[in-house]
């Protein structure tokens, strides 16, 4: 968790988790504002059987650690585009544009 925050939004694929969470901050004009920060983690049990958290991943963690950043950023261009006044539809299209 960061800041005591709860994620607005949490994916998952076996042990690697994508956690999206929301923060206030102020702009470069010193208005409030709200942006996104991305938690990458690992799950896994140490030897006493005890669950941990870490940030490294080896080799067999990557493909799903890819899937889930990508996820992640989907779901930010989409809020992001909604709040826009842009409907989801069109948003996916960008998306589809941009990962060719």
């Amino acid at each position: 968790m960061e800041n005591g925050n709860q994620p607005v939004k949490k994916v998952r694929a076996g042990t690697i988790s994508v956690s999206i969470f929301e923060n206030a901050g102020k702009g470069r004009n010193g208005e409030a504002t709200t942006f996104n920060s991305v938690v990458l983690q690992k799950r896994y049990k140490d030897k006493n059987g005890v669950w941990q958290t870490s940030g490294s991943l080896n080799v067999h963690d990557l493909p799903k650690a890819a899937l889930l950043l990508q996820e992640a950023y989907r779901h930010l261009v989409l809020k992001q585009a909604v709040s826009a006044g842009a409907d989801e539809s069109a948003a996916d299209e960008d998306i589809i544009e941009e990962v060719i």
